[in-house]
């Protein structure tokens, strides 16, 4: 057994060696180590006595809360698969999720109790329980997570064996990316892998037992778990979590908490940067401060420089976390670099042939190592595509100078950026095209001050339909999550195609006026 690669031994070993040290700081409630633990214990008993076993699926559904770490740690403990849930997915893109996952148990919030309820009746309720948080609303079909759990405080899971795990690639959680065939894929990532995300993120954030982490990004992504949250764990110190995004409140906690370490992606920075100057604290406890999620200009880091935060940059994603890294000087010095690969990792420009590619030549990112993730949840044919001879292909274009530093150029898969929020035009063309008075559809990203990107749907009307811009954007309410809507909408008359009928959507996007209905 390999038990440092388990998170919950982290946190066990943590409770043994200092107890009393502060694990988790959410809205003003202390959580200690030894409190930490114990909720482990407590959940894993939970899990348990529902029958959930290794390899079974735990679902969650909630904003950052200490709840869904005692049930990350319980999975982890008892070798259950970890599925954290999107909370600003639509109905549709929830129910696929979890259809996919077949979760054994669903935890969520009282936030979320209408959706639940709205397809819910509609799922075969046999294969998954249903637990809510505080719930007041008092389902007779749910747990009240709550109260049942508390029956298990004290108590230890009767497998500790499952401490292991005894093989490190054994599947630790299940992250949902968006698809790029407008459904989202469900990357596996193993303990190993979490593991070396701690190691990469304990070089990159210079991490230590004194340091205190404030987390604003979702934990359901991987920034908020792999890049923060659990190396944290990992290292002994300390985490302040936000439940939800308050630019003041992140001025006021930074100095309050002596926060040390801290990332947002550029949306974040750019709100920080608006805040009134008298509204601003002391930032002189931040020892890295970092930015990564999208694209960043050389002009947002002088901004951020110049009221207290010095940024170093990440580039990653879901399937290997943190990939590349630039330092506060190289971030500057080097306008545009993402920098240079993590320790923990293999990384390499290759030409469409597969060959390696020379310095200042465009080629596919390609990553191989131990921070790669498994495999896509029941998908062989997108996981045979995507990783190819031991190597995963990111799907990013990029080129590398003679000192080393990378370059995005561009991506090679159909997708853009909008807050952290990766969106593939496919998923969101999908919905739109079923709209009766569409005949066909096509969504680009285009650059936005405040979101970085937002999406720009160029529409083919049926004859004679009598569509508005509006009216199409609201038709995606209910089947996609609003940050996926796209924020405008061109009626074309026409699309340029490829000899081989694929809309040529840079053609699109540049001369669009030419395909303008008139």
């Amino acid at each position: 057994m390999i038990r440092s690669m388990n998170m919950a031994w982290c946190v066990q070993r943590w409770s043994e060696l200092h107890p009393d040290k502060t694990a988790i700081v959410f809205e003003d409630n202390i959580i200690t180590y030894k409190d930490l633990h114990e909720t482990a214990n407590r959940d894993s008993c939970w899990l348990q006595s529902l029958g959930i076993e290794k390899g079974d699926r735990v679902a969650v559904l909630m904003n950052n809360c200490p709840e869904f770490f005692g049930l990350y740690l319980a999975c982890s403990r008892i070798g259950a698969i970890f599925v954290p849930i999107n909370t600003r997915l639509a109905d549709p893109e929830l129910k696929y999720i979890l259809d996919n996952s077949r979760p054994r148990l669903l935890v969520f919030q009282e936030t979320f109790i209408e959706p639940i309820e709205r397809f819910i009746p509609g799922h075969n309720k046999t294969h998954m329980y249903l637990a809510c948080i505080r719930n007041s609303f008092r389902n007779d079909n749910w747990f009240d997570y709550n109260s049942e759990v508390m029956e298990f405080m004290g108590k230890k899971p009767f497998v500790t064996e499952s401490l292991g795990p005894v093989d490190p690639e054994e599947p630790h959680v299940i992250m949902y990316t968006s698809g790029t065939t407008g459904l989202p894929k469900g990357a596996v990532l193993s303990h190993r892998k979490t593991f070396f995300n701690c190691l990469n993120a304990e070089i990159f954030f210079k991490l230590q037992a004194d340091d205190i982490m404030l987390i604003i990004l979702p934990l359901f992504h991987s920034g908020g778990l792999f890049i923060q949250a659990s190396p944290i764990l990992y290292k002994g110190g300390t985490m302040v979590i936000h439940p939800k995004f308050d630019p003041l409140k992140i001025y006021r906690d930074l100095e309050r908490f002596g926060v040390t370490k801290f990332l947002g992606v550029p949306t974040v920075y750019r709100s920080l940067i608006e805040v009134s100057h008298e509204k601003k604290t002391n930032l002189s406890s931040l020892k890295v401060c970092a930015i990564g999620g999208e694209k960043t200009t050389p002009e947002l880091l002088e901004k951020c420089r110049d009221i207290g935060f010095h940024l170093r940059q990440i580039m990653g994603q879901t399937e290997t976390s943190i990939l590349l890294w630039a330092s506060e000087k190289d971030s500057i010095s080097k306008p545009g670099t993402v920098g240079k690969p993590v320790f923990h990792s293999q990384v390499k420009l290759v030409d469409k042939n597969g060959k390696k590619v020379t310095n200042g030549d465009v080629g596919e990112l390609l990553v191989r190592g131990s921070i790669m993730m498994k495999e896509y949840w029941m998908d062989p044919a997108k996981t045979e595509e995507t990783i190819v001879n031991g190597w995963l292909h990111t799907g990013d274009l990029a080129k590398i100078d003679d000192e080393g530093f990378y370059y995005l150029v561009d991506r090679t898969r159909d997708m853009y950026i909008s807050g952290g929020e990766n969106i593939y035009p496919a998923e969101v063309e999908r919905i739109l095209k079923e709209h009766p008075e569409v005949r066909d559809a096509a969504v680009i990203g285009v650059e936005d001050s405040q979101w970085g990107e937002v999406g720009k749907a160029f529409v083919i009307r049926k004859n004679g339909a009598d569509l508005n811009p509006d009216e199409l954007i609201s038709f995606c309410d209910g089947h996609l999550a609003r940050f996926k809507r796209p924020r405008y909408v061109v009626f074309c008359k026409e699309f340029p195609r490829t000899a081989l009928g694929k809309v040529r959507k840079t053609a699109l996007g540049r001369c669009v006026e030419q395909f303008k209905e008139k």
